[in-house]
């Protein structure tokens, strides 16, 4: 995974996430996973933030806000779902986040399901001249915190 855009990190995030569904298996609540994947995190010494409250544009007016369940390195967005099926609403959600944040990479993790389901996406219309997600900075000597 190492060749795409964010490759080595990406991977570190979704081990974490196989390791964390390896180990307490499918049926819990979200918050669960949500709470194992900080450990991983933490133990991978990646920096993130959690439930990252971030600006949604319209015509180039703010028009509300929303959270991505992980903002990791300030990089990549990383929703969490722990539902029995994943549907097309969860992943357009997920590729709606990348369009409104205009963030380059995001990730969708299952834990739902009997087996981990990871899905990658790359925002097609990510825009490098537009920085939408600077609202409250990782803090680089607190991995982990949101403040």
């Amino acid at each position: 995974m190492t060749d795409f855009k964010y490759g080595d990190i990406t991977e570190k995030i979704i081990g974490a996430a196989f390791r964390g569904h390896k180990t307490l298996g499918n049926g819990f609540q979200e918050v669960i996973y949500r709470r194992a994947m900080e450990l991983e995190l933490n133990a991978a010494s990646l920096v993130y933030a959690i439930e990252f409250e971030m600006p949604i544009y319209y015509l180039d007016q703010h028009i509300g806000t929303s959270r991505v369940d992980f903002w990791v390195t300030e990089k990549i967005s990383v929703e969490l779902k722990a539902v029995i099926k994943l549907e097309d609403v969860h992943l357009a959600q997920a590729i709606n986040y990348l369009e409104a944040y205009n963030l380059e990479i995001g990730l969708l993790l299952h834990f739902g399901s009997k087996r981990m389901e990871f899905h990658r996406f790359t925002n097609k219309k990510y825009n490098p001249q537009i920085i939408r997600h600077a609202r409250n900075p990782i803090d680089p000597k607190n991995p982990g915190s949101d403040r």
